[in-house]
């Protein structure tokens, strides 16, 4: 069984003031058989990580370069993540792709590095509302995992979250149907499964794109669905606990 997870993407979203507020409007609420975990903007992360302690809540970061260290101004490197224990950070969202130029070949190296250092990657893919209507979905996540993962060890891989988001999707309000979102991800499954065997079983992919407590359940009540990454439904305590009824 590969264990539910419901991540919060803050974005580029609260203080530090804000964000130790919504921590204690979820504590003591988010027991059971799901990995809770928020990723917040880098100058929250130190404060979470301490307000978090003791519970069940998982901290992540948005971002993370591939360098150890550098002259790469404005860069947040491994290093400084492992000194603040992050559990997660998600790589390439299609935010980043879009505009921050990130690559496949430069998420890989991320995914990469954030095993080597010890911090579980969320690799991100998914395709325009273009690509949707000329029928080239697959086509656009096949090159997105396998150039993402490329290279990463068998005995890792199963580390790795992925998060199918497409687009089109994204802060829009449009939501694939569960069957879509479904269909695509058990797709992503067997892509995972052509590069490492039966380990695609162990992988957990998220859905995400206007996922809100609403349609939760219908989400999460697909086979092949483990989760979701959440943006605007994870900035309210209360609309994130929703989240986790399921």
């Amino acid at each position: 069984m590969r264990t539910p997870i419901i991540a919060g993407n803050w974005k580029m979203n609260k203080t530090i003031k804000e964000g130790l507020e919504f921590v204690d409007g979820i504590k003591g609420k988010t027991e059971g058989d799901v990995e809770v975990l928020i990723c917040a903007p880098f100058t929250l992360l130190k404060d979470l990580k301490e307000a978090t302690k003791g519970t069940n809540i998982k901290i992540g970061a948005q971002n993370m370069h591939y360098e150890n260290s550098g002259a790469f101004t404005g860069e947040v490197a491994p290093g400084n993540l492992v000194e603040l224990e992050m559990d997660y950070v998600i790589i390439g969202h299609s935010e980043r792709r879009q505009y921050f130029n990130e690559t496949d070949e430069s998420c890989n190296k991320k995914v990469l590095k954030a095993i080597e250092v010890g911090i579980n990657p969320i690799l991100c893919c998914g395709e325009t509302l273009e690509e949707r209507e000329a029928n080239k979905t697959i086509e656009k996540v096949k090159g997105q995992i396998e150039k993402g993962l490329a290279n990463v060890d068998s005995k890792d891989i199963e580390k790795v979250v992925v998060a199918y988001e497409p687009i089109w999707a994204i802060g829009t309000g449009k939501t694939a149907t569960a069957e879509q979102a479904n269909e695509v991800i058990s797709e992503i499954r067997n892509i995972i499964r052509a590069m490492f065997g039966e380990l695609a079983d162990k992988v957990r992919i998220q859905y995400g794109g206007s996922v809100k407590p609403a349609n939760v359940a219908e989400i999460m009540g697909q086979s092949d669905i483990d989760g979701a990454l959440v943006g605007g439904a994870s900035l309210k305590a209360e609309d994130f606990l929703g989240l986790l009824k399921f």
